[in-house]
């Protein structure tokens, strides 16, 4: 019987890849709530929309589903505002829409599952008291996307504090090809292939949430063996996993492993082109942070910077940002003095890489949040990002 549904299901998918279903969007904003429960209930609504056959079938079994956790699509992280989207979303499938059984999303549960949920959240570009949210599931078997639905959430003071992962990461995790990959995914219509960078490694994807969950409740010995399997998978070469690997060890004292894992970070960031890393200064000034549980590493993170720049011999360039706080040209000018710092610091960590440097700074002109409350949230902002140029 397992196997006729089986057979019959992918039958059905065939059938549904020739004229997918239409994505749905809603325009207006609404509280988040609604915002949610239109978004999903839209999602099940297009499954209901392929071969009347298989409405029976559904009826005969449950699918099982995994929701890997959505992002903000701005910056790639979880914050407190992605965990609440995301249950938000779990409780509506298993009130509402029952033919989906929702699997936590563990790689004990991978092989498991039939069908696969994503989903992001950004604020609009063109009002930033809306946030912009998508969803998109995903048959397992066949990488092809069969729903996607979106819709706009008005900001309530939403909290879109990182999480303790993303809060405590160095580096901006944004250029990850596997979170690049999951990001277009959510957006990706029915009928096309999911990203295969992001479907690929599915695995070893949710083995990097076991191990963020474990780091975000403070388990970090356990955290680092699930990072440190995650970055043995084959698949799992990420800058999430060897982030993680380094993260945990700092945590644990570990200073000689969090330092040659926050190198092979660098040397994966440098080899992605641009390495974005968060290098916070005290107020109007060039001097680092003065709390050292903040700028405490910063000196390990400049020595790999450092090394890995010279063992590639790289040419980059030092670009300074700021976060929306004073005047355009006064934060144009702070952070190109701040990119001008970190190079003589690099400089002086190794001598090779004089002339291979290029400072300049961008003000807010790039910010990813873009808030101005200069609070953990908006972190990302007040970065020092290094990127690969010809020599």
């Amino acid at each position: 019987m397992r196997r006729t549904l089986a057979v019959a299901w992918m039958v059905c998918l065939s059938a549904c890849q020739t004229n997918p279903p239409a994505p749905t969007a809603r325009l207006d904003a609404l509280p988040l709530d609604q915002a949610v429960a239109v978004a999903t209930d839209s999602l099940a609504a297009q499954t209901q929309k392929l071969p009347a056959f298989l409405a029976r079938i559904e009826s005969l079994t449950k699918r099982t589903l995994l929701l890997d956790p959505s992002l903000d699509a701005a910056t790639g992280q979880q914050t407190a505002l992605t965990h609440r989207f995301d249950q938000l979303v779990a409780d509506r499938l298993r009130a509402r829409h029952t033919q989906f059984d929702v699997l936590p999303f563990r790689r004990t549960s991978v092989a498991r599952a039939q069908m696969l949920l994503v989903g992001s959240i950004t604020r609009h570009e063109a009002d930033r008291q809306v946030f912009q949210l998508h969803l998109a599931l995903l048959d397992l078997k066949s990488g092809v996307v069969v729903a996607q639905a979106s819709s706009r959430a008005r900001d309530a003071g939403f909290d879109t504090t990182p999480t303790p992962y993303y809060r405590d990461t160095p580096v901006l995790l944004l250029k990850d090809h596997v979170v690049e990959g999951y990001l277009r995914t959510t957006q990706a219509a029915p009928g096309q292939p999911a990203d295969a960078a992001y479907l690929q490694r599915v695995s070893a994807v949710a083995t990097i949430q076991e191990a963020t969950g474990a780091y975000d409740a403070a388990r970090y010995q356990e955290a680092l063996g699930l990072y440190r399997d995650a970055a043995r998978d084959p698949a799992g070469e990420q800058m999430r996993a060897l982030n993680g690997v380094y993260l945990t060890n700092w945590k644990l004292g570990h200073t000689a492993e969090a330092e040659q894992a926050f190198g092979q970070l660098v040397a994966l960031g440098l080899a992605n082109r641009a390495l974005g890393v968060k290098f916070l200064f005290n107020p109007n000034s060039t001097e680092f942070w003065s709390d050292p549980k903040i700028s405490g590493p910063y000196n390990l993170w400049l020595r790999q910077i450092a090394r890995q720049a010279a063992v590639g011999q790289v040419c980059m360039d030092v670009i300074g940002h700021t976060s929306r706080t004073g005047s355009e040209a006064y934060n144009d000018r702070l952070s190109e003095q701040r990119a001008a710092a970190i190079q003589r610091r690099l400089e002086q960590e190794a001598p090779a890489l004089a002339g291979r440097m290029k400072p300049s700074g961008v003000g807010y002109r790039q910010n990813l949040v873009g808030t101005g409350t200069d609070d953990a949230s908006d972190a990302l902002d007040r970065r020092v990002e290094f990127r690969i140029t010809g020599c």
